[in-house]
Formats: structure tokens, C-alpha cells, sequence
């Protein structure tokens, strides 16, 4: 079977990480065919690391774009991994994935999840689980089985293409995950030993501040089109973990604010109503059995489009 797989990394200034990321990836049981990496107008020393990378390996190959004078969380992003896209033709590989420049990857990571795609033909995106290092010790994200990772999402590429690709907001990371179950396909991620690996950045840590990256992600909750009661528990939950209480009020508010000033949503209204339908449903039986009771239901779906036939392209918006 085909094994063969494509990174792309958007980055901006990751000098003090991507190292580890670098020697993760080459260290790899199976590496990638190609691994394109976004110079997204670096200031510090991330140029000159990338070029003794690149020069050093072959499958290493580097896209530079123009300094916009700041980073750009979210849309910024997604332009930047188009732009390492748009480099290469997509139907060369089997499998994509979008990967960030702060992780720390298991050397089994990519042939592991690979190889549970192959066991699954309707495992459209997958991923591990994030860890941070904290006093010595690793501690878990909490992020949820029924979404792959933002920092790491492994993709097959029909269905890639099938869900039109990332759009370029805020909760892309997100609305890409329920978009494939829309359309059959499962999304998910494992915390297997195997699979687990460190995140050197504390989530919404990349913006001034990680409360600020937190209010983003509210705003990115009522974007795709949450509903406030699930936003609301949501919002509870993460006031349980680090950082206590002030990130799920950060979350809340973020939201709120969004809401008040009647910001735009999301302009898929049937894929809005498909997410508010499966919140309720976690609400009320849980996020576990909602998920398998609506990737039961969604099988039909899967079979009807050929499994892998594509009804869109990726696109940029």
C-alpha cells in the first residue's frame, strides 16, 4: 500500500523550537516523500537553520514568503500552507499533513498513524495527543478524540480534497473535523504512548498572551457557529485546567464579545446546523457516544460518495 506523505510546515521566528522538530521528523521509522516548510518573513535565526536543514536533506525543501512585520495566527497560517501547497502537485502522495515547528514527535509517529488510516479506509484525519512539560513532568492538552490536532493533522488526500480543504479562519482546525464527518468520513485523535508527543508551546501562547489566544478561541467558537450553552460548558471545562478559571472565562468572554457585536459566522449554514445538532447531542449522551452514534449514522454517506470521490478542491477560503 501506499505509505507515501507530505509535510507542510507554516513557520515565523521558531528558532527556539524547531530544532527538536527537525531532528524529530528526520528521525522518523518513515519519513516523508517531501516536507515543505513556509519561511512566513522570519526575523531571527530560523532562515539559517532551515538552509543547513535543507542542504543536509534532500526530502527538505524550503518556501520563503515576505516579512508582514508580525505573526498571523489562524488565517495568517493557512495562507502560509498554501503557499508551501501550491509548491508541489498534491496527487503525488497519499497522505498530507500540516505541522508546526514546536513539537516534539515519538520516532514511530507518522508509520503509526498511517498505518491505523490503511487498517481504516474512513479515517479521513487523524492525529496523537499533546502534551506539555511542566515541573519535570508531561501534562496533557485535553484535547478532544473526536478532532485531530491543529499543530499536527495528518490527512488522506481524497478526503483533503472531498471537504475543500482548510478555510482560512479562525477554528479552521475545527470546522475541517466536522466537516469531514458531514460527509462520512472519521476524524480522530489517539492518546496511545505511542502517539503521545510534547507541544513546546502552551496552546494560545503563539498571540501576546496565552488569555489572549484563549479570547480567540471564543471568538472562533461563535465563528463556526457554537451555540451558547455548549460554548458555556465548554467554557467550564477548560476553567479546570490549566490556566485555571481565568482561560475558560477568557474563552466565554471572547465569545460573548464576538456575539454582541454581531460578528460574521460561518457562511456554510447547513454545516453550522450539522455542528449545533451534534453539540446538543454531546451535551446530552456525552461527546464519546455522540460521536460513534453519528459516524455510524454518517457510513451511508461515505459509501454514497465512492469513499473517496471528490465533490470539491481545496481552496484557500
Amino acid at each position: 500500500m501506499d505509505d507515501s506523505y507530505l509535510l507542510i510546515s507554516p513557520c515565523r521566528n521558531e528558532a527556539e523550537f524547531m530544532v527538536k522538530t527537525l531532528d524529530s521528523v528526520v528521525s522518523q521509522s518513515l519519513r516523508p516523500a517531501k516536507w515543505i516548510i513556509v519561511d512566513d518573513g522570519s526575523t531571527d535565526a530560523t532562515p539559517e537553520i532551515l538552509r543547513q536543514y535543507s542542504e543536509k536533506y534532500d526530502f527538505i525543501e524550503i518556501v520563503t514568503r515576505n516579512n508582514r512585520g508580525h505573526r498571523s495566527v489562524g488565517p495568517g497560517v493557512i495562507e502560509a500552507f498554501y503557499a508551501g501547497l501550491d509548491a508541489v502537485d498534491l496527487n503525488d502522495y497519499e497522505y498530507l499533513c500540516k505541522l508546526d515547528l514546536d513539537l516534539e514527535l515519538p520516532n514511530t509517529y507518522f508509520e503509526t498513524l498511517i498505518a491505523r488510516m490503511q487498517a481504516n479506509p474512513r479515517i479521513g484525519t487523524c492525529s496523537g495527543k499533546p502534551y506539555n512539560r511542566r515541573d519535570d513532568r508531561l501534562v496533557s492538552e485535553k484535547r478532544g478524540d473526536e478532532m485531530s490536532v491543529g499543530m499536527t493533522k495528518l490527512y488522506r488526500v481524497s478526503c483533503f480534497e472531498q471537504i475543500g480543504g482548510f478555510v482560512s479562519e479562525v477554528m479552521w482546525d475545527a470546522i475541517d473535523c466536522h466537516r469531514c464527518r458531514q460527509l462520512g468520513w472519521i476524524a480522530c485523535s489517539w492518546d496511545d504512548p505511542e502517539l503521545r508527543f510534547v507541544h513546546l508551546r502552551v496552546m494560545g501562547s503563539s498571540q501576546d498572551n496565552v488569555y489572549m489566544g484563549r479570547m480567540r478561541h471564543g471568538y472562533g467558537q461563535y465563528f463556526m457557529g457554537t451555540g451558547i450553552v455548549y460554548m458555556f460548558a465548554t467554557s467550564v471545562y477548560r476553567m479546570l485546567h490549566p490556566p485555571y478559571l481565568f482561560g475558560g472565562i477568557a474563552m466565554f468572554w471572547g465569545y460573548l464579545k464576538s456575539a454582541a457585536k454581531r460578528l460574521p459566522r460561518y457562511r456554510d449554514k447547513e454545516l453550522r446546523k450539522f455542528i449545533n445538532t451534534y453539540q446538543w447531542r454531546c451535551l446530552l449522551l456525552g461527546k464519546h457516544k455522540a460521536t460513534e452514534l453519528l459516524n455510524d449514522k454518517q457510513k451511508t454517506v461515505w459509501k454514497a460518495s465512492g469513499q473517496s470521490g471528490n465533490i470539491g478542491v481545496a481552496q484557500k477560503s
